[in-house]
């Protein structure tokens, strides 16, 4: 068995997690997970400013952590490279201690792009016609695992699959090879929970009520198996809780369908099982792998433009009226067509416009001058929350589909030899389908709500839980409940048609529903709701963090 732990979710997380994980008992291997899509387009801006294209936080946690995971045999994973590994690299030996440090590179695409071909949008069929200023492809575990086979103590990545940092270590460990599906899509399925920090110990969780000193949060700890199974886990005496729900809540993060492809391997998450072994201990077996798809994702960003966002309040008496007399103010001042988009949003006494255009200028100054001009000739009660000022720059993601590229291995400078295989497709297992019964014997409800046969409009967070994020333009919501019984309302009632009905922002939006038996869940792809990614979205919630939450409140005909 060995023990996985993260200590990072994110570019900005807490820093003294990697001590937390470090001193808080043994492990074996520290990950941390520190891109997104949108820290891509943040590292290429430092970069363009003369700043490291590096998460440099990783850098500083280990200036606290190093000399200890030296003496103790702690392997370091993370792709806290982002644009530049090699230069993350070097400020690590600048700590002036014996680590040998290792580097994967190959995922920057830049150089290869005439050779690529159009790039077209997965999402949406679209040929990309500007330059970008990223493009890198997702890579797998095997390079991780060549690094850590040559004897570095540390590895750092470019842009790798956030389940890679702990499917390399497990390859290296365990000596699984392309052909091990299921072994591998057990690793992916483990960094998946782990990857978001403390989203799989109770942080962000829906009843957070059942979450004991979430503001001492402990991150999450994978026991990984020889087989790919794995127990979730935190040290002892740290805030938080792993249960099977919170560890259904993260797995339903951020995904689509039943099948999880990756470079390695395409995970099965509708055969995953939860078992809750004891507290703090939640099993995670029974996943099944397939042949990973012939090609690799690629993320590649864009500048889209500028856009300036001004935001008023409306309170009191017929705010709604007072709403269109601000929009109806601010147009006759500068005209909605002088933008090439505008888009108006309400979020209770909130009055957000925002616009978008390639004109700096026009997005500038001009728009928020023109709102500052309306104060006096408004609706009664007007203020603001922004002053006036000039645009920001925006990016756009473009994710597409790029033959497989062969990865690099350097240790300390060095090459590492590495030839990645590929495992030819075989034939699919067949998905759970939509009417199967929901197993669960695994999966007891804490506080089950008797049918009565009667039914009122209560919320479904009485029920059930929901998580919810971002996915390029498309948001993921997974909705799940903790008893056979609700699963079968849940999954006869909650349908692709309905969620518009509660969701009114989803109207107008081609909806995707998965049905997963196996985890009392359901899945919904909101296809272009954060229109060209989180960068470019003028959404308050341009993450589509809380639309689970606003599901949540809905209120919908319990029985």
């Amino acid at each position: 068995m060995m023990r996985i732990a993260n200590c990072s979710g994110f570019y900005g997380d807490r820093l003294s997690a990697a001590r937390e994980q470090v001193e808080g008992g043994p492990i074996d291997v520290l990950t941390g997970d520190w891109l997104a899509e949108l820290t891509m387009l943040i590292l290429a801006g430092n970069r363009m400013k003369g700043r490291p294209g590096y998460a440099t936080t990783f850098v500083k946690q280990l200036s606290d952590v190093l000399a200890t995971c030296l003496d103790r045999g702690i392997k370091i994973v993370s792709n806290a490279g982002g644009l530049d590994p090699e230069a993350c690299a070097q400020a690590i030996r600048d700590l002036g201690l014996p680590a040998k440090v290792a580097t994967v590179t190959g995922d920057d695409l830049m150089p290869r792009l005439p050779e690529l071909g159009p790039l077209v949008n997965l999402d949406t069929g679209e040929t990309l016609t500007g330059k970008p200023v990223t493009a890198n492809a997702y890579l797998g575990g095997f390079p991780i695992a060549a690094a850590l086979s040559a004897g570095a103590d540390v590895v750092v990545t470019g842009r790798v699959t956030d389940a890679a940092l702990v499917t390399g270590p497990g390859i290296w460990r365990y000596g699984w090879g392309p052909a091990d599906l299921d072994a591998l899509a057990g690793s992916v399925v483990a960094g998946h929970v782990i990857e978001c920090g403390c989203q799989a110990t109770g942080g962000n969780y829906a009843f957070f009520d059942e979450i004991p000193d979430l503001a001492h949060c402990g991150f999450p700890i994978a026991e990984l198996h020889d087989d790919g199974s794995s127990v979730i886990t935190k040290h002892p005496g740290t805030g938080g809780a792993v249960t099977v729900g919170t560890v259904t809540a993260q797995l339903l993060y951020e995904i689509a369908g039943p099948r999880y492809p990756g470079p390695d391997v395409t995970a099965r998450f509708d055969t995953i099982r939860l078992m809750q072994e004891g507290p703090d201990r939640v099993s995670v077996s029974g996943v099944r792998g397939e042949a990973p798809p012939p090609t690799l994702k690629a993320a590649v960003n864009v500048l889209g433009g500028y856009r300036n966002t001004m935001t008023l309040v409306v309170t009191g008496l017929d705010a709604d009226r007072k709403a269109q007399v601000a929009e109806e103010a601010v147009w006759a001042r500068v005209p909605r067509e002088t933008f090439e988009q505008t888009y108006t949003e309400r979020n209770g006494d909130l009055l957000r416009i925002t616009v978008m255009d390639p004109d700096r200028r026009k997005a500038g100054r001009l728009f928020s001058s023109a709102v500052v001009e309306t104060g006096l000739a408004s609706y009664p009660g007007f203020y603001g929350l922004t002053p006036p000022g000039d645009a920001s720059p925006y990016g756009v993601y473009w994710p597409v589909a790029v033959p497989r590229v062969t990865a690099s291995v350097t240790l300390d400078g060095v090459a590492v030899p590495f030839e990645e295989a590929v495992p030819e497709a075989g034939e699919a297992a067949p998905v759970v389908p939509e009417g199967a019964e929901a197993p669960g014997p695994w999966f007891s409800p804490p506080m089950p709500i008797p049918l009565n046969g009667e039914e009122e409009l209560r919320p479904l967070g009485l029920i059930a839980g929901a998580r919810s994020g971002d996915k390029g333009g498309n948001a993921n919501l997974g909705v799940w409940v903790r008893s056979a019984d609700h699963y079968a309302w849940l999954r006869s009632y909650l349908t692709a048609d309905r969620l518009p009905e509660l969701l009114p922002e989803v109207a107008g939006l081609r909806v995707d529903r998965h049905t997963f038996p196996n985890l009392l869940a359901v899945n919904f792809v909101v296809h272009g709701l954060l229109g060209q990614g989180v960068a470019a979205s003028p959404l308050m919630d341009a993450q589509a963090k809380a639309l689970g939450e606003r599901l949540r409140a809905a209120l919908v005909p319990l029985p």
